[in-house]
């Protein structure tokens, strides 16, 4: 298993900060780059506790589906989405909010798997991890953009 942890400082309201991060829209842009799309489930707005949403994005030059949903969540400060439908072998992405006076820290853990063994683990080692963390460093810095531009 492998677990990606990230900690991004922004200056906004937790819940500012809670609601760009469940946003469909707002993650539709950030993952813009693989060309992201939600195709079914909840496909805009925040998503909330108990949706899926399916994606469709081309990763490694192939177009994939991952279908997600909210497994569990606490107003402001927390959520989970696990993966239901896709290429991983599992995949769970939990999202903490945490406030500091003025700064919301937002962490991100993401904990996957991969399937076909050692095949598998050695497209994770030296393409996956390196690639879905760039892509939770992309949505971040677009996250903080936003969330600080409203205040």
């Amino acid at each position: 298993m492998t677990t990606i942890r990230l900690i991004t400082k922004i200056k906004a309201p937790i819940q500012t900060v809670f609601d760009l991060a469940r946003s469909i829209d707002v993650h539709q842009v950030a993952a813009s780059v693989t060309k992201e799309k939600a195709i079914a489930g909840r496909t805009s707005g925040p998503i909330a506790f108990g949706e899926t949403v399916t994606w469709r994005g081309k990763h490694f030059g192939v177009y994939l589906q991952h279908k997600s949903k909210i497994t569990e969540m606490e107003f402001p400060s927390y959520f989970v989405d696990e993966m239901e439908e896709g290429h991983f072998k599992s995949f769970r992405h939990e999202h903490t909010f945490v406030s500091n006076k003025e700064t919301t820290v937002m962490i991100d853990q993401l904990e996957y798997e991969t399937p076909m063994g050692i095949l598998g683990k050695s497209f994770d080692k030296w393409l996956l991890e390196k690639h879905l963390t760039r892509f939770l460093q992309h949505r971040n810095r677009m996250l903080k953009k936003l969330a600080e531009q409203q205040h």
